[in-house]
């Protein structure tokens, strides 16, 4: 009787798991990590140790030489620069457009929320075309700005405009979701105890989006460093002064420069996988930090 008692668990146990084996949708755990590395490895690994393995065909002064250059130093500090200004400003706006989306109700409220998708379905030329026709010397917009000594395009200011362009809708649909999911009875209750809107906002409603806001930076901010086709026609591509990294690098295969194009394209890597890995360490840690102040 004991033994058949002890055996009762371990029956049930067994059951109980075979039952969760068959609950589930997708195969096992070995099958779907092998389809997932293999994946990874064709889509994203190969290529990616291809351009490495190219990079080492060069020696350390050849390395150094094509990726420290002053034209191409110059082309860095434009384009993690103007990325980094373009995904703070989307942060910004970003944030303020999903919060009118998600609180607000207004009429064209559906065409204002499809047109935040607009720089995802427009080819990156067309947007760069269309930016320059507004903004030009000559254009809708800067014609009226250029007497007044306001240039926008074919100078850094272009640059970082376009990439505002392209990079708003990774924030405002990175945010909106977690607004849509927050409380409002938490921000009725510090209301009723008497929490000012900025408290309500910096207290309650800010550590639930940060995260998400952190997402969005750093997809606006990897979207900007490898823009190309949006940045060209409005930079005017002047050395030392408007030229981007991706336009190097395009310039170095145009001259059969293999070694030296993915030596630049390496240093972009490496920094580009950095930045990425610190946000993701502050998303972390702003998770971790909310959830004990929950706690």
């Amino acid at each position: 009787m004991s033994v058949a008692l002890a055996s009762l668990p371990t029956l049930g146990s067994a059951e109980g798991s075979r039952a969760r084996r068959s609950a589930r949708v997708l195969p096992g755990f070995n099958i779907t990590l092998g389809f997932t590395l293999l994946y990874l490895s064709l889509i994203v690994l190969i290529p990616l140790s291809a351009l490495v393995f190219k990079t080492f065909t060069l020696t350390w002064p050849e390395f150094w030489e094509a990726v420290s250059s002053p034209r191409v130093m110059a082309s860095y500090r434009l384009t993690f620069g103007a990325s980094l200004i373009a995904a703070l400003v989307n942060v910004v706006f970003g944030l303020l457009v999903a919060w009118v989306l998600v609180r607000y109700s207004f009429p064209g409220k559906k065409i204002v929320d499809a047109l935040v998708d607009l720089p995802f379905a427009l080819p990156t030329a067309v947007a760069g075309i269309s930016l320059t026709a507004l903004l030009a010397g000559n254009g809708w917009i800067g014609q009226y700005l250029e007497p007044h000594g306001i240039q926008l395009a074919f100078n850094p200011n272009g640059v970082v405009i376009a990439l505002i362009f392209i990079g708003l809708p990774f924030v405002v649909r990175t945010v909106q979701p977690v607004l849509e999911d927050t409380e409002k009875e938490l921000e009725e209750a510090a209301t009723c105890l008497g929490a000012t809107r900025w408290q309500t906002f910096s207290r309650v409603i800010f550590p639930s989006i940060a995260p998400a806001l952190l997402t969005g930076f750093a997809m606006a901010f990897a979207r900007g460093v490898g823009e190309y086709g949006s940045v060209i026609f409005i930079a005017g591509n002047m050395p030392m002064v408007s030229e981007i990294t991706p336009l190097i690098i395009i310039s170095k295969l145009e001259q059969y420069d293999y070694a030296g194009a993915t030596a630049v394209a390496t240093v972009m890597l490496v920094v580009s996988f950095v930045l990425l890995l610190l946000i993701n360490g502050l998303q972390t840690w702003q998770r971790k930090r909310s959830g004990g102040s929950n706690a």
